[in-house]
């Protein structure tokens, strides 16, 4: 990480604070199996703001970051209406999001899309739309993930290493994949890499049979 980028996290931090940057809710999900670092977990309905970025898995998440962080800072339109007070005074209102966690990132084709998850407080309709068209609001429904955690750096090399290790527990487990595989980071680039949690899942099917 340059020293630039360094400089605008701790910016970052210092403006929201430590306990909202990067987690201050998460993806509501049930745990159906664990084996050590592997799970099997049921997710809630939820809605992703996400974008489309080019570029090499290392700095897609970079390219990303700003344009869905300004979104839940304000560059969104949300109409509000005012209670009548002296003087009178109507105007459309930015409104900040809270920040949750993960920040998730798979490919598509030769890009990469990189979401938020947005609070549950929200629907698709209170949602404010984002300014920028680049990103989109996306209702995802409740599914099942196959997901190995794992602390480290955010290197390609580790998410690839930790997917076929995940590939290879679905493949034993006769799990079926039915989804691409979405690398989720859940702390700000100044947290230690051994205390990093990271994480790599898959959307899956158990078969009856072994249900």
């Amino acid at each position: 990480m340059t020293h630039l980028k360094q400089t605008v996290w701790v910016m970052i931090v210092a403006i929201l604070g430590v306990g909202n940057v990067m987690a201050t809710e998460e993806a509501e999900y049930t745990v159906v199996l664990k084996d050590q670092s592997f799970e099997v977990r049921d997710y809630e309905p939820h809605i992703l703001a996400e974008t489309i970025v080019d570029g090499k898995f290392s700095n897609a998440g970079d390219k990303a970051f700003g344009r869905l962080f300004k979104y839940i800072s304000g560059d969104n339109t949300s109409q509000q209406t005012i209670e009548m007070t002296s003087p009178v005074a109507q105007e459309a209102e930015s409104e900040k999001i809270d920040m949750t966690s993960p920040v998730g990132q798979k490919r598509e084709n030769d890009s990469w899309v990189v979401s938020f998850m947005m609070p549950a407080s929200y629907t698709m309709e209170t949602l404010p739309q984002p300014k920028d068209p680049k990103i989109t609001l996306r209702q995802v429904p409740r599914q099942r993930m196959a997901v190995v955690r794992y602390s480290g750096t955010w290197s390609e090399k580790g998410y690839q290493n930790h997917k076929n290790k995940l590939d290879a527990w679905i493949n034993e487990n006769g799990f079926r994949a039915i989804g691409e595989p979405v690398w989720a980071r859940y702390n700000p680039p100044f947290m230690p890499w051994f205390l990093r949690r990271n994480e790599v899942l898959v959307p899956i099917v158990i078969p009856v049979d072994i249900e």
